[in-house]
């Protein structure tokens, strides 16, 4: 006999209490292995793949996508037992057979190894058991089998003030196949602004890279989709001011940024000093340490070397490297640097962590930045990979700006701000030429420290941009 057992969503950790359904990765009807991935949500720090602890047939789901789930909520209920997963008849026909296998109404075979009647402790992908999940197949129930599944199921979601997705049976016939040919759409916000407003992504051209649908694309066409509807309608009158206005609710993680942001400004006392600095001797000992790693070897990119002056100017300046206890009235100097850095996705504005920069080299710097960079724009990023900074570098001037005065990430003490580098009329030896400068700007919680501090770091930051080898004088 089946028995019917619930997966509520899990603790993902980090202190997050909801989730948005973004993907389902099952159908009801579908036979799924203990730790295989059932749906995919996004939380206010990363997308995040749920594997199911149990093995059986999914009998019913709860939450649409886009909806948010509250942790503990229902997600899915399976039925687990050879009765659930074995059609009325199979017995004779492979269910015995030496493989350990059962087979489904096709004939064919579904390992127990990871099946039916399994259970893991698993939250995450890749907790718990380790063993590859068994390959996903739909099973055709009789009606004997359906009709006790839903009985089962029935009584299991009876007992939450929630509906199942599917209204139907919860252990289906078939699943309906997706439309052929992929979406060239890669943020999970462009796809569910998209569902949101009604929009068919297959009837969009992307004006991104190869074709990619962009979020602006999305909110041309719900812009062009307005006008006519609102003109087509019968002794219309003309157009309200707001007509073909696109509301985006602040949740997940826009949600999460806006009130960190708000939360700095309410509580950061913080100020902003800055500096014009010639870049060009940081470029040229960049040229150089690329050129003597030889043709094959990884490239040290600028951000990298802009990240391990940090270290050493916080080394000097430990002031900056801290939290403020606002409960205890204590300021927190911390021993480790966790160097976060500012990275504008689909997805908003998330803030990536380099851990332990202090102990890198500007190779392993270059090379972590450059993993979490990719992770970001194709939002892999785990939780634990976007807190824990201790201190912020802002590259703004890839934005094509000169400046700007950040808004402290907080809880930090303090962000380094970088300027695009351009060619300017400078002083150099006592001549006027032309060389490559940048403006760097500090903005420092004035609580830990004074202008003397921050003036000091951004100073000897500044040295360090010009002449690289000031570095050389801590080694």
């Amino acid at each position: 006999m089946a028995e019917v057992k619930e997966f509520t969503l899990p603790d993902l950790g980090e202190g997050l209490t909801e989730a948005e359904v973004v993907r389902w990765l099952v159908e009801v009807g579908e036979v799924v292995a203990v730790d295989q991935p059932v749906v995919e949500v996004e939380t206010a720090k990363a997308m995040v793949e749920v594997p199911c602890p149990y093995g059986g047939v999914v009998t019913a789901r709860y939450g649409a996508e886009g909806e948010e789930l509250a942790v503990g909520a229902p997600l899915l209920t399976v039925a687990v037992g050879a009765d659930a997963s074995a059609p009325a008849g199979a017995e004779g026909s492979g269910s015995g057979g030496a493989d350990g296998g059962v087979a489904d109404a096709d004939g064919a075979g579904v390992a127990e190894d990871g099946g039916a009647g399994e259970t893991s402790g698993a939250v995450l992908v890749g907790y718990g058991t380790g063993a590859p999940p068994a390959r996903r197949r739909r099973v055709r129930p009789t009606p004997a089998a359906a009709a006790a599944a839903a009985g089962q199921v029935n009584g299991v979601a009876s007992g939450h003030g929630r509906h199942a997705v599917t209204p139907e049976a919860p252990v289906r016939a078939e699943a309906a196949e997706p439309a052929p040919g992929p979406v060239p759409v890669i943020s999970p916000l462009v796809r569910r602004l998209a569902r949101q407003n009604g929009v068919e992504l297959r009837t969009l051209t992307g004006s991104g890279p190869d074709g990619l649908i962009l979020r602006a694309d999305v909110e041309r066409a719900i812009g062009a989709a307005a006008a006519p509807a609102a003109s087509a309608e019968p002794g219309a009158a003309a157009p309200a001011a707001d007509a073909g206005e696109v509301r985006i609710p602040l949740r997940g993680l826009r949600g999460v940024v806006a009130d960190k942001m708000s939360r700095s400004r309410r509580e950061i006392p913080e100020a902003t000093c800055w500096v014009d600095v010639d870049a060009t001797g940081l470029l040229a000992a960049r040229r150089a340490m690329n050129a003597a790693g030889g043709p094959d070897a990884p490239k040290i990119s600028l951000l990298a070397l802009l990240a391990r002056i940090c270290t050493a100017a916080l080394a000097r300046y430990p002031e900056l490297n801290a939290r403020v206890d606002t409960d205890a009235r204590e300021i927190v100097r911390l021993e480790r640097v966790h160097i976060g850095f500012a990275a504008q996705t689909d997805r908003g504005l998330v803030v990536p962590v380099v851990r332990d920069a202090h102990a890198r080299s500007a190779e392993s710097l270059s090379e972590e930045l450059g993993r979490l960079t990719g992770a970001a724009r194709d939002g892999s990023l785990t939780p634990g990979e976007l807190t824990g900074s201790t201190f912020t570098l802002n590259n703004y001037g890839v934005f094509g700006v000169d400046g700007s005065t950040p808004i402290i990430n907080h809880p930090e003490a303090a962000m380094l701000g970088v300027g695009r580098i351009v060619p300017k009329p400078w002083v150099h030896e006592g001549e006027l030429a032309v060389r490559q400068v940048t403006q760097l700007s500090l903005t420092f919680d004035h609580r830990v420290c004074d202008g003397g501090v921050a003036g000091g770091f951004l100073r000897y930051v500044a040295d360090c941009v010009e002449q690289p080898a000031v570095l050389l004088r801590g080694v």
